[in-house]
């Protein structure tokens, strides 16, 4: 299974080159995965539903905290993966034909539909809450990506905006729930989740939350809005998220928790109410729309209305057919979709007013329509009218099954009235499109390729065969519904179930849906009546309401707290951190025990550390308190030597050095002088605060020092740091095994940081950080080019050095090769890519301080962001790489090699994972130098300019 979801993000990876090569035709290569998928699942799925056992499979993630990828096929999620790939597959294929030659944007499109499919996949198979959850949220992030296909036009990007909120919504509530669950389960997998079935209130609240969800993704009533306003995207998304695919997840989810949780306080009358109430309200709206594409997504909403309410109410009969239903929706409805988009790309319309006399141009499409409306209507001897039929034996026994006693009939009046409906919208959708209107000219569409309909003709044959394969399909759906307690009768998918109430309320169904369509100027006339004169509550309205309040809310609670000014948020801060940890701080003091110091060099730190702290304070030159900083710095790094640690010694006075230049860089653009403003009120509060605060801290630290019970997980890292990290510096062993997922996220949030800071600065001085060649400049030598220092200053500049620029002549190369020494030694010497890396951007600092930006343009000619991202790509890779060759995320391997007359090469794989650590650090220096030194450059520059032509202009 874990190969299957590979496949489909393998092939969603390699879809913008393939679309390159292949054009619209490598959709055709990219069905193959989820046409691979439903082949491999096939006879997987036959076994489990024919009584076999479920089918498991884990791949261990990160077993420290129990998070596995656990997937299951199991007939509920088997027959759901087999609907979700091979329509799939029919969708990816269609795409082939229904995008235009040359279209640019398909490259994109082609990759985030293959994922979509794989993450529906996943989800579906997912046996772990929390492997589901990311699943889930795939599904919604590829939705918003898929619906805003066309981010020019504003009704996508609405409609895009929000499916997102609203489906994330949900699914931050689900999430809640599905946490709150596996914690009373005592396991995050599903299955053992549903074998426990814990009660309790704790579990009713966790059950109604993962219903949110549940209703959210499935658009039921509140939050049927947005899935209307989806139908922006191209139709192969409305074909396969919002017929057979996404909206299915939350029905999905029901389904699966129903056999257990099913009698939770609230779970029947929520879902089988708003199942009802979305069914009638969706086939009220699809009666009054003349967009064919916009009639099937409110039937689209009415019918997931009618499936959550099958699936919801809890019975084995209705269990049963509720999946049959699920299976009979994906079959028609993703036809009728994909019929809409022949029809818009064929006539160039999707209004029903316009559209007339297709059924002469395009009998076949006509046929396939007819199949598949139907199967939606419930016509006999269609897949739809099996399963609809089995829904009403089962909503007729409710009141025997469940004891409702007249709820079941009110509801079963619901279905009814919903099903009335589908009828008439179904009749709609058909008249709309190929008959033809009176005085309507007859439309000519262009002619299209045989494969544009093979899609759809496949899948209509499919609702035929199904639907006289009830016999055969019984047992296998009943596979699942076997979970619930037996009811009062025994169901199955017939076409004929002799003379009972449920054929006489599928032939009541039909006549009144006929009906209902015949008298549809009147029916549409009482429509518009009753909304010109009955305020009826509108979801989509009040959403936009609350957006528009939420929006105001933080313009108000924005302008109220962020009053722009540095010290009052830094003292709201600081504050906070006094009076809060300060509390617990004061009870916890009791049991702390000071130690004195051990040598003398600890004691001089510490002086040293004191006195430059207290004339930091005292400085007025910004210059002087920045070095008097940086001795604090230092002295940290004489401690660090102090207690035998190199490793962190060597980097502090690396990352001290660092920090000093970058500050000294900035403080050209500030005045030399603090203020010298006298001491007011203000001035001694924010004295108090820091005092509170450093004496705050202090006590932190002694606290923590002294609240030590257990010995340190450090102990126990010598000997596996040279057993499995394969070197003697436990420091750098720890960063890159040890801890390697803290620095690879570490290493994550470096690069946001950097390229923030970076974008800040070029949006200030309005310059790109891309590096330029350097002109040749007045009075440097022109024989110079192709040499180094090769930018040169100008020989009146006053800032020039000669001794500097022969320093860095003489010493610039021997720091970039101890930089590469430091990155390769780590493992056992002190060192690693972090060390390596700050020494490497020492150097580059040297040489832009020598020569100026263009110089440092010279020395480093490629674009920062690129190193941050080339590094971030190498440590990833160095991680994933082990996992393909058997191993684990991130795990190493150790090599020697007898290399001969110079001996063993010890070579660790990790290595690779500190080149990438190497890069990111030099890849940072590079976006400080050019954003805070030679944006800054650029800015003086810039403004001597203006000075100077204001001093032209005035002479």
């Amino acid at each position: 299974m874990t190969a299957l979801l590979t496949l489909h993000f393998l092939a969603a990876a390699g879809a913008p080159v393939l679309v390159r090569f292949m054009g619209r035709r490598a959709f055709l290569a990219l069905a193959l995965a989820p046409a691979a998928s439903f082949a491999w699942l096939l006879p997987h799925v036959a076994r489990v539903t024919d009584g076999g056992a479920p089918e498991h499979q884990r791949l261990t993630w990160i077993p420290t905290i129990g998070l596995d990828l656990d997937f299951v096929i199991t007939p509920l999620s088997g027959i759901l993966a087999l609907v979700v790939t091979g329509v799939g597959a029919l969708v990816l294929v269609y795409c082939t034909w229904y995008f235009k030659p040359g279209d640019h944007e398909i490259w994109r499109f082609s990759g985030v539909l293959t994922a979509f499919a794989g993450s529906m996949l996943g989800l579906v198979l997912s046996d772990n809450v929390y492997v589901l959850y990311i699943f889930w949220e795939l599904t919604t992030v590829l939705s918003f990506l898929l619906i805003g296909h066309n981010p020019e036009r504003r009704a996508n990007r609405r409609a895009a905006i929000n499916a997102l909120l609203v489906t994330t919504f949900g699914g931050l509530a689900m999430l809640v729930g599905l946490v709150m669950l596996a914690d009373q389960a005592g396991s995050p997998r599903l299955q053992e989740i549903l074998e426990a079935a814990p009660t309790g209130s704790s579990v009713t609240v966790a059950v109604l939350l993962i219903v949110v969800g549940a209703i959210s993704k499935s658009a039921l009533a509140p939050f049927h809005f947005w899935l209307p306003g989806a139908m922006a995207a191209p139709t192969p998304v409305s074909a396969y998220l919002h017929a057979a695919a996404m909206v299915k997840a939350g029905i999905f989810l029901i389904a699966l928790l129903a056999p257990s949780f099913a009698e939770v306080p609230g779970w029947r009358p929520v879902l089988v109410g708003l199942g009802i109430v979305t069914m009638i309200l969706g086939g009220l709206r699809a009666l009054r729309q003349y967009d064919v594409k916009l009639l099937l997504a409110y039937g689209t909403v009415s019918q997931l209305g009618f499936l959550v309410a099958m699936v919801g109410a809890g019975s084995r009969s209705a269990a049963f057919a509720g999946l049959a239903l699920v299976c009979a929706h994906g079959l028609f409805k993703s036809t009728l979709f994909l019929v809409v988009g022949i029809v818009d790309r064929s006539v160039g319309t999707r209004d029903l007013r316009e559209l007339s006399g297709m059924r002469q141009a395009r009998p076949t499409l006509f046929v396939v329509t007819l199949v598949a409306a139907g199967s939606m209507a419930g016509l006999p001897p269609l897949f739809g009218f099996t399963a609809k039929e089995a829904g009403f034996a089962a909503f007729a026994d409710l009141g025997d099954d469940l004891g409702w006693g007249g709820w079941s009939v009110l509801a079963l009046a619901g279905i009814v009235a919903g099903s009335i409906l589908t009828v008439a919208y179904s009749a709609r959708f058909v008249w709309g499109i190929f008959a033809t209107k009176p005085g309507q000219p007859a439309c000519m569409p262009k002619d299209f390729s045989p494969g544009f309909q093979a899609a759809p003709v496949v899948l209509a044959v499919l609702t035929v065969v199904t639907g006289l394969a009830g016999p055969w399909l019984t047992p296998r759906v009943m596979s699942y519904a076997e979970e619930f307690a037996p009811g009062a009768h025994e169901a199955e998918l017939t076409l004929w179930h002799g003379f009972s109430l449920a054929l006489a309320l599928s032939v009541l169904c039909v006549v009144a849906g006929l009906a209902l369509f015949w008298w549809r100027r009147p029916v549409a006339a009482l429509q518009h009546s009753v909304a010109d004169h009955v305020r009826v509550p509108d979801a989509e309205r009040a959403y936009y309401w609350i957006m528009r309040g939420v929006d105001r809310l933080s313009v108000e609670v924005t302008g109220l707290t962020q009053r722009g000014s540095l010290p009052i948020y830094l003292g709201v801060i600081l504050v906070v951190l006094i009076l809060v940890p300060g509390a617990a701080l004061v009870g916890a003091w009791d049991d702390v025990s000071v130690r004195g110091a051990d040598s003398r060099i600890q004691l001089a730190a510490a002086v040293l550390m004191g006195g430059a702290a207290i004339l930091t304070v005292r400085s007025r030159r910004r210059l002087r308190a920045v070095l008097l900083v940086g001795i604090t710095g230092y002295g940290t790094a004489l401690l660090f030597v102090a207690h035998g640690a190199p490793d962190l010694a060597l980097t502090q006075i690396l990352v001290e050095t660092f920090l000093l230049v970058t500050f000294v860089l900035v403080l050209r653009r500030l005045p030399p002088f603090f203020s010298d403003r006298p001491f007011n009120v203000a001035r001694w509060v924010r004295v108090a605060i820091g005092v509170a605060t450093g004496t705050a801290v202090a006590g932190f630290a002694l606290v923590a020092a002294n609240a030590r019970t257990a010995r340190p997980v450090s102990d126990g890292f010598a000997k596996p740091a040279v057993e499995y990290g394969g070197g003697d510096n436990i420091v750098n062993v720890t960063l890159v095994d040890i801890r390697a997922w803290d620095t690879l996220g570490e290493l994550s949030v470096l690069v946001v940081a950097a390229t923030g800071v970076a974008s800040l600065i070029f949006l200030i001085t309005d310059r790109s950080g891309r590096p330029r060649r350097a002109e040749p400049t007045i009075g440097s030598d022109p024989s110079a080019n192709g040499r180094w220092l090769r930018a040169g200053r100008p020989s009146t500049d006053a800032r020039r050095s000669v001794v500097f620029e022969v320093v860095t002549r003489l010493i610039f190369h021997t720091v970039m090769v101890f930089s590469v020494y430091l990155m390769l030694v780590g493992h056992n010497l002190p060192g690693g890519g972090f060390a390596g890396g700050l020494v490497a951007g020492l150097a580059l600092m040297i040489r832009y301080l020598a020569g100026g930006r263009a110089e440092l343009d010279e020395a480093a000619p490629i674009d920062a962001g690129v190193v941050l991202g080339i590094g971030l790509a190498t440590a990833a890779l160095s991680g994933l790489i082990p996992t393909l060759l058997g191993g684990g995320v991130l795990q190493s391997a150790i090599v020697d090699v007898h290399i001969p007359v110079l001996g063993t090469l010890h070579l660790v794989t990790s290595v690779f994972f500190d080149v990438g650590v190497y890069l990111v650090v030099i890849g940072l220096a590079l976006d400080v130098l050019r954003s805070l030194g030679g944006g800054i450059d650029h800015q003086i520059e810039a403004d001597a300019d203006r000075a100077a032509g204001a001093e032209r202009a005035t002479a």
